[in-house]
């Protein structure tokens, strides 16, 4: 410890501190108890007692006397003993603005002696580099320009210490040393030792039968030490992690109908090295409940209990989960509210039944306190405008006050993605009946700029450059653009959206869009752009609707008509020139996840059309359609994943082109190349993909582990995909007839494909390995047996 503390920790003490009698040096008691005595007291010396009619200060060049007095609290006349004067010199030295204090009687006269603590002339910092010094300077409480206190520079050691506690650090050591300098001034200078993290070598659980040790470390946010030490920071040992991980695991529990869930302890043991942790999780599962009889019941005479029971979506027998009667209390109340019965509340009552594991729910609507709210707070938001966060709330000032519906807002506001935290209280205003509602946010980053270079076969070299930024000018808008720019593919997007228009759930946003291609393994290039505003909004709990205007354009250039390397197909299409598509359109989206009802099980419904004619040249109906399901199964190790899809493209005026129909890749089938499959202009050296009117694919996987340590982030699956892409137009058939040449694969002809996949969750993002073997293929089919792309969870 540095030398300035070990010198406050023995004033502490009263050691080296004396109170003199004319010319008689009387050392405190303590000090000769401690062994520190400066000089031997006669016992009658505490009998003795003094009466100043002056008191004389020296020392003190910041401090005001009569500060000094105020501490001592000796009035000029008192009588006062020897114990009082050492209650005096207590006082003084506990004000902490003194380095010494003597306090001498000079007959009628009290000589009062300091030495002021220096001022802080600079604070530094060394050693330390895995937190830098403006983050340090934070922390500690001591400042430049202020008073030197060795208590708050023990105490900024510390708090220094503790940040470094928190990254795992748990050898870190931190020492102040002072560096004297002229003036009464002094460096404050922190040694920081940062020392190496204590990593978890390894996650276990004692009692668990239901769910293997690897499914309950998946849950947890620690994670175990492994090859990927360096670049994962999950592994490292804190004790508020470890925390965080026991509500973890009892929420895990309690969503699948374990109500009885206990952890009965953690054992944390150190390894002898001391640079890791065996962590071990004691529970108790019980048993699974699933839910039984549910009603609802009231005794207010305004209230229809038969009109909130139908709206009940709880059924008897589905396993029991506190989520599930929230969502039932979160639409009986807004049911209550529309109509318009104020300050009813819904206090659910659970009945346990033993012997056939379940537990009855009744829902009884009770009368609330009539508490309104005051005010909205919002504090800590520098970059956030206030309405971004006041729209979260359903409510205003002047509504009836709900808990509950409080606390939705509050996930609402921590779902944004703005803020490190968002702490949501509400306190009483200025009357029992009104309360406050505080709103204390931190501010994150929202914005992204990426630059980087890459190579393909088909593009060449490319640079990439992209901003996006999901909070733009404090907003709550988003804003990204990108441009790529390949020796053979320019592209460049624009895209912005506000997604509280009016204050409400409601999106307007308009995207823009321009490529242009140089097709190597084609003898023609193609320029396109897009134009669409569209607006989105919810329709019910689960899904959304957006509505769309699309201005499409599209050119088929570098066509060399007396090639005969290029089908007559795309040499007559690349005659009509450009070509401008106007249409209006929808999309419907239906999600299961929007309220997490069953944490095992999740599907997806998107249905969309594009309606062209309202001007531009061309007349026709788009349709696109998918449907996935998941479940997870043997006790939630395996994921299951069932994807179908599909697209009609049928024309009224104009026909379709290249740029137009259907050419779908490995993101869509895996074990082909980007229009490896569908409609082909074959014959002599032609041999191009046109792509088609209609394609259906249908997807089937299964995700498992492959037993290797949870901590790589490696798992594996094994997938079938079988689909078709068909369909092209009589005018097209003829083109090529007129060349000499043959279109294929007309008429529905479905392809199967087989293969196996690794799923890793890198330092780069979750990546996806697919290996693939067609099983049906056709000869002209461009076949591709492996590809990487980012693993994507619907």
């Amino acid at each position: 410890m540095a030398k300035v503390i070990s010198a406050r920790k023995a004033q502490g003490r009263a050691t080296g501190y004396h109170v003199t009698n004319a010319g008689r040096a009387v050392a405190l008691s303590l000090a000769v108890a401690m062994g520190a005595g400066v000089a031997t007291i006669p016992e009658v010396a505490f009998a003795q007692s003094y009466v100043f009619n002056s008191v004389s200060i020296e020392g003190n060049r910041r401090v005001e006397p009569g500060t000094i007095l105020s501490y001592a609290g000796i009035a000029r006349g008192d009588r006062v003993s020897a114990a009082e004067l050492n209650d005096a010199y207590q006082r003084i030295l506990a004000s902490g603005l003194f380095e010494t204090v003597e306090i001498i009687p000079q007959g009628s006269r009290l000589v009062i002696r300091v030495v002021e603590y220096p001022t802080i002339n600079r604070i530094a910092f060394e050693g330390n580099k895995r937190i830098k010094d403006e983050d340090l300077a934070k922390i500690v409480q001591s400042q430049s320009r202020r008073v030197f206190s060795p208590r708050v520079a023990e105490a900024d050691a510390q708090a220094v210490s503790k940040a470094y506690e928190v990254q795992g650090r748990l050898a870190a050591r931190v020492s102040p040393k002072v560096i004297r300098r002229s003036d009464n001034r002094v460096d404050l200078v922190f040694e920081v030792f940062e020392g190496g993290v204590a990593e978890v070598e390894r996650i276990g659980f004692v009692g668990n039968g239901q769910y293997s040790d690897r499914r309950l470390r998946r849950v947890l946010d620690t994670k175990q030490a492994g090859l990927l030490r360096a670049v994962i920071r999950k592994d490292t040992f804190i004790e508020d992690r470890v925390e965080f991980d026991k509500q973890l695991l009892r929420d895990f529990y309690a969503s699948r109908g374990y109500v009885d869930f206990r952890i009965t302890g953690i054992n944390a043991e150190l390894s002898q090295e001391r640079d890791g942790y065996f962590v071990t999780f004691n529970v108790e599962e019980g048993q699974q409940f699933k839910v039984g009889e549910v009603s609802v019941t009231s005794d207010l005479s305004e209230v229809d209990a038969d009109l909130f029971a139908s709206r009940i979506r709880l059924k008897r027998g589905k396993v029991y989960s506190p989520a599930l009667v929230e969502n039932e209390i979160a639409r009986l109340e807004k049911l209550a509210v529309n109509e318009g019965l104020n300050f009813v509340r819904v206090e659910p009552r659970v009945t346990r039944n033993d012997r056939d594991l379940t537990l009855d729910i009744e829902f009884q609507l009770v009368r609330g306190e009539r508490i309104f709210i005051e005010r909205i707070d919002i504090e800590g938001n520098t970059t956030t405008l206030d309405r971004v966060i006041r729209r979260q709330f359903e409510v205003v000032e002047g509504d009836p006050f709900n808990p509950r519906a409080i606390r939705e807002s509050a996930e609402r506001i921590r779902a944004l993605g703005f803020f490190n935290k968002a702490d949501v209280d509400a306190r009483e205003g200025s009357s029992p009946q009104q309360v406050v509602i505080d709103v204390d946010v931190e501010e994150k980053p929202t914005g992204s700029i990426s630059l980087g270079g890459s190579y393909s076969t088909a593009n060449g070299i490319g640079v990439t450059f992209a901003f996006s930024e999901k909070n733009f000018l404090g907003r709550g808008q988003s804003f990204s653009f990108k441009i790529s720019n390949a020796a053979e593919s320019q592209q460049y997007g624009l895209r912005f959206a506000e997604p509280g228009l009016f204050g409400r759930d409601l999106a307007l946003g308009f995207q823009l869009g321009y490529s242009e291609t140089d097709n190597l393994n084609a003898a023609f290039d193609t320029v396109t752009g897009i134009f669409q505003p569209f607006l989105e909004f919810p329709v019910a709990e689960q899904s959304r609707l957006q509505l769309r205007y699309t201005l499409d354009y599209g050119h088929i250039t570098g066509v060399d008509q007396t090639a005969t390397d290029i089908g007559g197909v795309v040499k007559a299409e690349a005659l009509e020139g450009e070509r401008y598509d106007s249409s209006v359109g929808y999309t419907y989206i239906f999600d299961s996840l929007a309220k997490g009802l069953d944490p095992n099980t999740r599907y997806r419904f998107e249905f969309g059309q594009d309606f062209a004619g309202l001007g531009g040249d061309t007349t026709f109906v788009r349709t696109n359609a998918k449907a996935i399901a998941q479940t997870r199964v043997w006790n939630e190790e395996v994921t299951l994943r069932a994807t179908l899809e599909g697209g009609a493209l049928t024309y009224s005026k104009g026909d379709s082109r290249v740029t137009d129909r259907f050419l779908i890749g490995p993101d869509i089938m895996r074990g082909f190349t980007y229009g490896g499959i569908g409609p082909r202009e074959i014959g002599g050296s032609v041999d191009d993909s046109l792509g088609g009117n209609f394609y259906a694919v249908a997807r089937f996987e299964a995700e498992f582990p492959l037993g290797l340590p949870e901590e790589y982030g490696i798992s594996g699956g094994l997938f079938y995909d079988v689909g078709s892409v068909w369909g092209v137009n009589d005018v097209s058939k003829a083109q090529a007839k007129a060349a000499g040449n043959t279109i294929v694969s007309t008429g529905f002809d479905a392809r199967h494909v087989i293969g196996f996949s690794i799923f890793w969750d890198s330092a780069l993002g979750p990546l996806r390995l697919n290996f693939s073997e067609p099983l049906v293929k056709r000869k002209y089919d461009e076949a591709q047996n492996f590809n990487l792309t980012i693993s994507t969870q619907f």
